[in-house]
């Protein structure tokens, strides 16, 4: 069977029998059962022409669903059960979610076609005898998409939502603010997205190349569109987390609302939306006021996130240049007044700031590894970006921690030296390479292990202008992450990866039938290609950090 991510136990009928499904099959969903039966009409409905009404009372369906949440399950909250003979496909989850990701091993089972959006004329649909046993390694199993830099209309979100739940990852991580634009609408602060939400142009390519695309480029969720999407996630057990950066990578905001600057040392009104990529030298303002204004901006995220399905909200706290600080007085004063460590101790009360602010309301604050400068409140978690080393510290110190080190899973990176690379940015990180990533860096005590919640992949879209970009990127790379943070896996040198590579040729096909425009194993297509366009390329093996 050739599952993703591969299942703990799978037990196929070793005579290779399988169950033929009629025209018409009927779907039993027992009590608990009901989002994953929505689902199964929608989605397999579509693929099949299946109605699957359900099943007359003392009849036996050919599709069963079951929650078992007090059964023997050894394998947590998210586990499921499939049994396939000759009376059908009986599912049985641990919880909801467990049901759900047994629902995405049934799509697969029936093949390829199972994903496309209408039935192929005269297809019938069968499944091999089996019984699969399953449940992740990992809670946090995610995905980090930067929509700020280049604007991701809201249904390539909610496609994007899909392809997740489709690979059993349960994290999506919207970065909706930075320098290049503001992409979440907040009424008690319009200007944020009439302003902020728009730039007259981008860097084509990397922020060493000449070219620029002059077009103007930009967008944001409305409020409704955010509780769209955020809905959309929890039907299919996928937490949102919504990063609003502070007090660094926030040009757009200050662009809008020129007294969140440092208006001491720069003309603050002169500033727009950035159009470069790279890092900005404006940086917020440490006033009271910006801490009233971005009070009001959490607010209106909280309503639209709800603590039920986003429990965390992260707040950037990454690479805050300390220029204007330095040149500020009033940034000064307001060292002196606070009592803290310099600039980087500034930096550091504006996120504790906001981690007991969000504390408060009962939420938990997560940021990037630089939040860890200057100590760190209790509850808060990590991002661990810039290598393994800040994940590392935050754990030994008794902090969640979210392993995302740029060296192994940033998907911006390139992931062959070919010349026909497009935009080529940093390592080369093949697909055997994020095969044999591993979350839990070994020199971790057991005590401190048990701190790493799991891992993402992140996806800067500086050099990603549209969604066919992003797939380039992000596909087939994403599969094999997925499978590290969901299989369990022995360590990174004596994983099988010819097995997954040969798993790989059967979900191509999935992959191709959901319209993902994946980089073929024999590199770019002629259109994928961005001849003449500098990205940066970095040689050599990533340092281990």
């Amino acid at each position: 069977m050739d599952l993703i991510p591969a299942p703990r136990i799978a037990l196929p009928d070793e005579d290779g029998r399988r169950f033929p499904f009629g025209p018409q099959p009927v779907l039993d969903a027992g009590p608990g059962t009901g989002t994953a039966a929505r689902w199964l009409r929608r989605e397999l409905g579509a693929a099949t022409g299946w109605e699957l009404p359900a099943a007359a009372a003392g009849a036996t369906a050919e599709l069963r669903l079951r929650l078992d949440p007090d059964g023997a399950w050894d394998r947590g909250p998210e586990s499921y059960r499939i049994d396939i003979g000759p009376d059908g496909a009986e599912l049985t989850g641990a919880s909801p979610a467990g049901l759900f990701w047994g629902a995405q091993t049934l799509r697969q089972l029936l093949g390829p076609d199972a994903y496309r959006r209408a039935p192929l004329p005269g297809r019938t649909w069968s499944l091999p005898y089996a019984s699969v046993v399953d449940g992740p390694r990992f809670g946090w199993r995610g995905m980090m998409l930067d929509v700020a830099r280049h604007f991701m209309p809201k249904d390539g979100v909610l496609r994007y939502i899909d392809l997740l739940a489709a690979h059993k990852l349960n994290v999506l991580h919207l970065h909706l603010t930075d320098d290049q634009g503001w992409r979440i609408e907040i009424k008690r602060h319009p200007r944020l997205t009439e302003v902020g939400g728009w730039r007259p142009r981008s860097r084509w390519g990397h922020r060493a190349s000449p070219l620029w695309n002059e077009t103007p480029h930009g967008g944001f969720y409305t409020q409704d569109d955010i509780r769209e999407i955020v809905a959309y996630a929890a039907e299919r057990h996928v937490r949102v987390v919504p990063e609003i950066d502070v007090p660094g990578h926030s040009q757009a905001a200050i662009a809008a609302y020129p007294e969140l600057g440092n208006t001491d040392v720069v003309d603050t009104a002169a500033l727009g939306v950035w159009d470069d990529w790279g890092i900005t030298e404006n940086v917020l303002a440490p006033t009271e006021a910006v801490l009233r204004f971005y009070e009001g901006v959490f607010e209106e995220v909280l309503e639209l996130f709800p603590a039920e399905v986003s429990p965390f909200v992260h707040v950037g706290g990454d690479e805050c240049p300390k220029a204007q600080w330095k040149a500020s007085a009033a940034a000064q004063e307001r060292i002196r007044e606070l009592g803290v460590d310099g600039e980087d101790g500034l930096q550091s009360w504006f996120v504790r700031h906001f981690d007991g602010w969000l504390t408060a309301r009962g939420r938990r604050l997560i940021g990037w590894d630089e939040i860890l400068e200057g100590g760190l409140a209790e509850g808060a978690a990590v991002s661990s970006w810039r290598g393994s080393a800040g994940g590392i510290a935050a754990a030994e110190a008794g902090h969640d921690v979210v392993m995302c080190p740029e060296q192994q899973v940033y998907l911006d990176h390139r992931q062959a030296g070919g010349a026909d690379e497009p935009m080529p940015i940093g390592y080369v990180r093949t697909l055997e390479d994020v095969y044999r990533f591993e979350p839990v860096p070994p020199k971790l005590s057991p005590e401190a292990a048990a701190r790493v919640l799991g891992a993402q992949a992140n996806v800067w879209t500086e050099v990603m202008e549209n969604q066919d970009r992003v797939d380039y990127q992000v596909f087939p790379r994403l599969v094999a992450f997925a499978e590290v943070v969901w299989s369990w896996q022995p360590e990174p040198g004596e994983r099988d990866f010819a097995g997954f590579e040969g798993r790989m040729a059967a979900h191509y096909a999935r992959l191709a039938a959901q319209g993902v425009d994946y980089r073929p194993p024999g590199g770019p297509l002629p259109r994928q290609r961005r001849p003449g366009v500098l990205g940066r390329p970095i040689e050599g093996a990533p340092p281990n950090v």
